[in-house]
């Protein structure tokens, strides 16, 4: 059951992204498989900065440092994930959204969840 949890957390992910790719302009998404990957790399790479820095300045993290980092991540995924095109801009109002969209619909990373 931990495994479709998982699994759950990373499609509701990928819906967020194509939702933000739809709302803000320079962040665009090919199509839900690109989302799909990009939300697994931006977990990853969460995941990394997390274990490097702490939990302080991780994508989930709390506060203006967190949201920068998560813009960073955002905008550094696009060079790993095909079909995907971001500018700073567009990754730091995509962070803003998902910042958004995450007070109403939160999901805990895959990260914490394992822990």
């Amino acid at each position: 059951m931990r495994f479709l949890g998982h699994v759950v957390r990373f499609i509701v992910a990928a819906i967020v992204l194509l939702v933000v790719g739809w709302i803000v302009p320079q962040f665009t998404i090919g199509g839900f498989w690109s989302a799909l990957i990009l939300a697994l790399v931006i977990a990853l790479l969460g995941w990394v900065i997390e274990g490097i820095f702490g939990k302080k300045t991780t994508p989930f993290g709390r506060g203006i440092v967190g949201f920068l980092v998560s813009a960073l991540v955002i905008w550094i995924a696009q060079f790993i994930v095909s079909g995907v095109s971001v500018t700073v801009l567009g990754a730091l109002l995509a962070a803003l959204v998902i910042g958004i969209i995450d007070l109403f619909l939160p999901v805990s990373t895959p990260f914490e969840a394992a822990k």
